[in-house]
């Protein structure tokens, strides 16, 4: 003790003050977590905080001896609670050990009196390297298993698919699946950018995002803007040909949506010499098929970017008629339009949880050469497919289709994802007919329009659950021959595999009792569907231990509010009290649907396993709520919903903690290869690193492979190499199909938010091109217009 007894204890203090602090917290929060039902630990670590804290200030050397057996505790209940999961670990230990060194500072060590100071040292010492051990552990017991890939080839038609990109999905089918194979798992680390191109079309404060798939087609790329704007350019150059502008007025409302995007063209050969035809000679022949940001629909010759004189008025029809009222920024079509038998088939965005009168989710044909209105499936009245009386309009508030839609040209099918009728979160004002076709699978007749088959994922769904993702066709081989098939992701994070010709289960499907308990006035289904064959990839059923944070802090209020959260497990109902919502709103899988190896019988996969907090808000209380919606952290999504004519707003919220980042363990998002045949996942990886997101929405540049939160697809190539943008992360990437592993990346002006593709050009050369326009809620300020392409040396 003398030989501290003249020394300042400054650095004592300081350290006292700092986990005094800390207990505090530990203190007050663990006592809350433990009285919801929560574990005790935290509250344990306040009391040997505090004491370490107390010994710290009157300069006693057990204080690191009681710090030191506060690690090895530490350490034991990290393995309890989470065994060698790396990120769970590192949620509960990395901050302890740090605070931890600061113990064996020499400075420190030297004010402590010297009798406990060698038995506090030994301690921490201890403390220390049981955190190097679980680390250790952790590292080398990583599950690396990967199945083999199916080696019997099958019979679908995309396998002979042209090396062009013709179609959003590569196909009418929606496969995303390419035969070219210049590009190799050998070669592909030599790509480089061959060339890039600016739409121009991003306009200042616009949160319309920049999600396009371009086609390429006889040498020639067609691609629309952020407002509809249609461009072409040369496949090998990325030169621009002609460009069209339709002159839509971004008014406020379509400028501040980020929901506003137009992902894709249609390409469509017309003969103009037909009777009734307007023009003559070759104009218009080949022609491109574009929706606008004001709800058109617009034909452009793609010869020369003139707009076709004979379709509708003046090259475009104006989508809004029939629909009644439509407020600006309420309806637009954000899909690639679909050609089949001669008609454009289109569905239509209807904004989210408004009203319970908004304009109709009515699908509708239009011929490809007049634009007149071939026919239309109004979900209230099927029988009445023309246009509606004067003064009557499609029926309003129906459920809507505003995902990529596929076509069956041999079935004479159109396959239709559907979603929710609007608001969303509270249903009981829905009516039968669009009860029982929401959120579903529809097959309808390309000639009539009529619903041939109809299959639901969710029902009642009052959770958001959209089915998003464009149907994949396929053709599975088997004992009794090839059966024609629909792979159909979903938000929920299942996948459902159909008979495409009558909407049968080909995997088992069984309905499972779900949580129960709806909001006043509202009801719940008993039951869902579930898809027991194929794999979930929702995330597991989540226990307050799946909580996470930067540090114990921020995860210990992580579990307060999981415990005051309703949480039943998937399908849980949104309340007054705030639900938690697991899949998130996004999903599960989202519009960037699935991707199909038709020569290995492989789907790719990639999902969000961010949870949302739904809550809602009585009439009585709320003031003067308006839409908006705001980003920023990683899984941020958060947006205020007037849901006008039920009795609640609505307040959706990520899940997270103060520091802006998931209250669940990483990763955020995977990226799965799994057999169609066996069901069987081959490989599922973390799909994006950190490098772009952390704390406060602040970059932390450190590429840890955390997984993040995507939005977009992928495609295949027949060289078994996987293409995909879609994360958070500004980031492209080149997987193995075989492992998953990554054979190459390269950064991006803004991250990759769209679906690529990939063709052969004039000059012989295979190009994978991807859209680089960022996406509002994960990162509003990198927002960009940038189309980029990559190609090996010449």
């Amino acid at each position: 003790m003398e030989e501290t007894r003249h020394m300042r204890p400054v650095a004592t203090r300081i350290l006292a003050i700092l986990i005094g602090g800390i207990s505090l917290i530990l203190l007050y929060g663990g006592g809350a977590l433990l009285e919801l039902g929560g574990t005790s630990y935290y509250l344990v670590s306040g009391i040997a905080l505090a004491g370490t804290a107390l010994l710290l200030w009157r300069r006693d050397g057990h204080a690191a001896t009681v710090y030191g057996l506060f690690l090895i505790l530490s350490v034991a209940w990290a393995l309890y609670e989470s065994g060698l999961d790396g990120w769970s670990l590192a949620a509960r230990l990395v901050a302890p050990g740090a605070l931890g060194l600061f113990l064996l500072v020499p400075r420190v060590l030297a004010e402590l009196n010297a009798e406990a100071r060698k038995l506090g040292t030994w301690t921490v010492g201890a403390g220390l390297g049981a955190i190097i051990l679980a680390f250790g552990s952790a590292a080398f017991s990583r599950d690396n298993a990967i199945l083999p890939l199916p080696t019997v080839q099958t019979a679908f038609g995309d396998a002979a698919a042209s090396t062009d990109w013709q179609n959003y999905g590569g196909t009418p089918s929606g496969t995303r699946f390419s035969p070219a194979d210049q590009i190799t798992a050998g070669n592909v680390h030599e790509l480089k950018v061959a060339w890039t191109y600016r739409t121009g079309t991003l306009s200042n404060g616009t949160l319309a995002p920049f999600e396009a798939t371009p086609l390429m087609i006889n040498n020639k790329l067609y691609l629309c803007g952020h407002n509809g704007t249609v461009m072409a350019l040369d496949s090998a150059s990325g030169h621009e040909l002609w460009r069209y502008d339709p002159h839509v007025e971004m008014t406020a409302s379509t400028k501040l949506n980020p929901l506003v995007a137009c992902r894709g063209v249609a390409y469509a050969e017309v003969d103009p010499s037909e009777k009734g035809a307007k023009v003559k000679g070759a104009r218009c022949a080949r022609r491109i098929i574009s929706p606008t940001a004001d709800a058109r629909l617009i034909a452009v010759d793609a010869d020369n970017g003139r707009a076709c004189g004979d379709f509708g008025r003046g090259g475009a029809i104006d989508l809004r008629d029939g629909l009644g009222e439509v407020k600006p920024g309420y309806y637009h079509v954000s899909s690639a339009p679909v050609v089949i038998g001669g008609n454009i088939v289109v569905g239509g965005l209807v904004l989210d949880n408004q009203s319970t009168d908004e304009p109709s989710g009515v699908i509708r044909a239009f011929d490809v050469r007049t634009g007149r209105l071939a026919w239309a499936w109004d979900i209230g009245r099927p029988e009445r497919t023309g246009m509606p009386p004067a003064g009557q309009s499609y029926t309003r508030s129906t459920p809507n289709s505003w995902a990529p839609i596929s076509v069956d040209p041999r079935l004479s099918l159109i396959y239709v994802p559907m979603g929710n009728s609007t608001p969303d979160h509270w249903g009981a004002f829905r009516s039968a007919p669009s009860e029982a076709y929401a959120s579903s699978l529809v097959a309808l007749d390309a000639a009539t329009g009529r619903a041939r088959w109809h299959f639901q994922i969710t029902h009642h769904d009052v959770w958001d659950y959209d089915v998003a993702s464009q149907p994949v066709l396929v053709d599975i081989p088997g004992s009794n021959g090839v059966t024609p098939a629909v792979v159909q992701a979903t938000k929920t994070g299942q996948i459902f595999v159909l008979d495409r010709r009558n909407g049968r289960p080909l995997k088992r499907v069984v309905e499972k009792s779900v949580p129960q308990g709806p909001a006043e006035g509202d009801w719940l289904s008993p039951t869902q569907p579930f898809s027991i064959d194929m794999p979930h990839f929702g995330g597991d059923r989540l226990r307050e231990s799946d909580m996470w944070g930067m540090t114990p802090l921020d995860q210990l209020w992580c579990r307060i509010q999981f415990r005051k959260l309703r949480y039943g497990g998937m399908y849980t109902p949104p309340s007054v009290t705030g639900s938690l919502v697991s899949p998130g709103v996004g999903g599960g899988m989202n519009w960037g649907s699935v991707t199909v190896d038709p020569q290995r019988s492989v789907v790719l996969t990639n999902a969000n396993l961010v949870p949302h907090i739904v809550r809602l808000i009585p009439r009585s209380w709320a003031r003067g709520a308006t839409k908006g919606i705001t980003g920023g952290g990683a899984g941020e999504f958060n947006d205020v919903n007037v849901a006008k004519g039920t009795p609640f707003q609505v307040v959706r919220t990520g899940f997270t903690s103060p520091l802006k980042m998931p209250c669940i363990k990483p990763p955020f998002g995977v990226i799965s290869a799994i057999n169609l045949k066996t069901g069987k996942t081959l490989w599922s990886r973390p799909l994006g690193s950190g490098r772009d997101a952390g704390p406060l929405g602040i970059p932390s540049n450190v590429p840890l492979p955390i997984g993040t939160p995507n939005q977009g697809g992928s495609i295949v190539t027949r060289s078994g190499l996987v293409f995909i943008g879609a994360t958070q992360e500004r980031t492209f990437r080149a997987l193995d199909l075989k492992t998953g592993q990554e054979l190459w990346q390269a950064r991006l002006p803004a991250a990759a938010n769209a679906t690529p593709m990939t063709y052969i050009a004039s000059n012989g050369r295979q190009y994978v091109v991807v859209a680089a326009g960022g996406y509002p809620p994960f990162d509003p300020g990198h927002l960009g217009d940038y189309l980029v392409a990559f190609a090996l040396p010449r």
